[in-house]
């Protein structure tokens, strides 16, 4: 991205038959900001670009242009989604990522030139990533850094203890789950669940700008198929932590006996971003071409409007989301706002996203590098979930869309953030 695409980041281009057209990326929140009061700081948020068609990215776009709103100065440093040069995302500046894989090189001096822009208020550095990866000795030079942190493991990582407890750190955990997992290590934390934007509701259809589709026709999945829909980024091969091949075994055997049976993967599907290739997977599962579908590749990687995916979550019957371990799991809840029940793995966050769906049994698995426990779901209870899907009725589910509520963006930011700043403001005060 350079200095040239400044507002909305737009323009998404789809190859033809793919049903997916032109739409405009993600805006701030309307309406004026407050002025800056004495509760007031001047934060770089540290994540990946709110454009970015990530999880992170989207709760970038949530939560910053509300913290403007509140009074507060915000820039975002894009740790992914920026490089090389400066730009403006809908007139909020963000700074482009570094040379190291995830920006420790340059964070702090972002953090400075961000800092010293007024130096009326006090400044912070708040970060929505995996906070062992910000390894750089320069850390110690900012005094006050909020951290909104995924606790996927059990027990919590050892360097995400380390990072945690620093002095100059404040914890925010993104789970229930991940709250006691830091609080078994003695380390007191905030807690704001991650939001989801109204755009996700029981839709029916969606316009690309020429005319209105289904959720099937976007799949080119006929109306009376039972569709399986995964939703989750392809990254990761020892281990895989989405757990495609378990899910996609479980969907081989259970579609051995129900031949209206398809499963719409929404994800890369080659291994080109670090996964594993899923064409050779399906194939060694048995499934044959007729029995799932990919999403055009292009547009996957120009990035999928979210009234298009809305439409796509209701159009499935069930979302599979059963992975090793999650900080949070924004699909779970934004299928669930669209009507549609989940199943998930019984570990870390995933059964408290859970309000409408299917649980399963996990066998610990040892992950070495991060000495800590993730948890591989089983083949067996996978496909007995799947069962209980397929015998549920079909069509929007009411106790889905009314659990995903209590998660609107809006929500979240009364309920959590607006207490969790005055804390956070008064503890830079302090500090200064």
């Amino acid at each position: 991205m350079n200095a040239r695409h400044r507002q909305q980041h737009s323009g998404r281009i789809t190859r033809p038959g793919s049903g997916i057209a032109a739409a405009s990326g993600r805006s701030a929140l309307a309406g004026a900001s407050r002025p800056p009061s004495g509760e007031s700081l001047r934060i770089l948020f540290y994540s990946n670009a709110p454009f970015a068609p990530t999880g992170y990215g989207t709760q970038t776009a949530q939560l910053v242009p509300r913290l403007i709103q509140e009074g507060n100065e915000v820039a975002i440093h894009a740790m992914y989604g920026i490089e090389a040069v400066p730009s403006v995302w809908n007139g909020i500046k963000m700074y482009p990522r570094g040379m190291a894989p995830y920006s420790d090189d340059v964070v702090t001096a972002h953090w400075m030139d961000w800092a010293n822009g007024n130096k009326n208020l006090p400044p912070m550095l708040m970060t929505l990533f995996d906070v062992w990866v910000l390894k750089s000795p320069s850390l110690d030079q900012i005094p006050n850094i909020a951290s909104w942190v995924p606790i996927d493991h059990a027990p919590c990582p050892p360097e995400v203890v380390a990072f945690c407890q620093r002095k100059n750190v404040k914890p925010i955990a993104m789970s229930q789950f991940g709250k006691r997992m830091l609080e078994a290590q003695d380390v007191d934390c905030l807690y704001a669940p991650h939001g989801i934007d109204p755009i996700f509701k029981p839709t029916p259809s969606w316009s690309n700008g020429q005319k209105e589709l289904t959720g099937r026709e976007i799949m080119s999945i006929p109306d009376d198929k039972f569709v399986v829909m995964m939703n989750a980024a392809n990254k990761g091969v020892n281990p895989s932590r989405k757990s495609f091949a378990e899910n996609i075994l479980a969907f081989a055997i259970f579609a051995q006996t129900r031949p209206d049976a398809m499963l719409y993967l929404h994800t890369e599907s080659m291994g080109s971003m670090g996964g594993i290739n899923l064409t050779h997977l399906v194939e060694a599962c048995g499934l044959r071409p007729d029995q799932y579908k990919i999403i055009d590749q292009y547009a996957y990687r120009m990035s999928v409007p979210q009234g298009a995916l809305a439409a796509l979550y209701s159009a499935a019957d069930v979302l599979l989301a059963c992975s090793m371990g999650e900080g949070f799991g924004i699909p779970v809840v934004e299928a669930q706002a669209c009507g549609t029940r989940v199943i998930v793995s019984d570990y870390t966050a995933q059964p408290e996203l859970v309000g409408s769906g299917w649980k399963v049994e996990t066998q610990p698995f040892w992950d070495a590098a991060q000495r800590a426990w993730f948890c591989t779901p089983q083949v067996p209870s996978i496909v007995d979930a799947l069962r209980g899907a397929y015998e549920a009725p079909r069509g929007a589910d009411e106790a889905a869309v009314g659990f995903a509520s209590q998660y609107s963006a809006d929500r979240v930011y009364e309920a959590y953030w607006k207490p969790i700043m005055k804390e956070l403001s008064a503890w830079c005060r302090s500090s200064q």
